[in-house]
């Protein structure tokens, strides 16, 4: 799920929160990612962990703060309000990113999946068995992110992971058929570690808002 289009002032924007480090912006782009969240609650487990893709330590200690954790926050304080019935948890310390990888920013498809391939794992597997994920960042562009992440969290024992982002690139690799990628969710059968997950992202459910306004 993805609130609106990487383009134009919803980019700035962005580039605004993680660049700049204008960290108020995250609040207004908090709350459209709130929305965007907010249109799965039919159709997602009434309890669920919020998982923000982590930055590496070294990539946290230069900028400070993780953008999407910072989104995560600011989604869940107005979901709160807007679904008290759905139980969300934030659980930021849950994933965690082994090694700093270089920017995806203009790399390939292929080249963005080696970059992040093993790069997440799990810092306590018997806090996700069994659980449903939804899984946060600010971008979704290939996916490559998001897959990799996913597929940690699957490894340790999650149920489903549901991918949410603030914004999504226009072309994307995720659908061999078009922007939108709709996606069963796994059950519990995805196995703990060591189960062979295939590279596409089985087991995840990404669902596309982005022709929403941006502002």
């Amino acid at each position: 799920m993805a609130f609106g289009l990487y383009e134009g002032r919803m980019k700035a924007a962005i580039h605004a929160l993680k660049y700049d480090r204008l960290q108020p912006a995250a609040q207004p782009l908090g709350r459209m990612l709130a929305q965007a969240i907010g249109q799965l609650a039919a159709e997602t487990p009434a309890e669920m962990l919020v998982v923000p893709i982590p930055l590496h330590r070294a990539k946290f200690a230069d900028r400070g703060f993780n953008q999407a954790r910072s989104l995560a926050e600011h989604a869940l304080g107005f979901l709160r309000k807007s679904h008290p019935q759905w139980r969300l948890t934030l659980a930021s310390s849950t994933l965690m990113r082994l090694r700093a990888t270089a920017s995806q920013a203009g790399l390939t498809s292929r080249q963005r999946r080696l970059n992040v391939r093993g790069a997440f794992t799990v810092s306590d597997p018997a806090a996700v068995t069994g659980r449903a994920i939804l899984l946060i960042d600010d971008i979704l562009t290939t996916g490559a992110t998001a897959r990799a992440a996913a597929q940690a969290l699957l490894r340790a024992g999650a149920a489903t992971v549901w991918v949410a982002t603030l914004a999504r690139a226009r072309r994307s690799a995720l659908s061999r058929r078009g922007t939108e990628a709709f996606l069963e969710p796994m059950e519990e059968n995805s196995g703990p570690a060591g189960n062979t997950l295939p590279d596409s992202l089985h087991g995840v459910s990404i669902h596309s808002s982005h022709d929403q306004s941006s502002f």
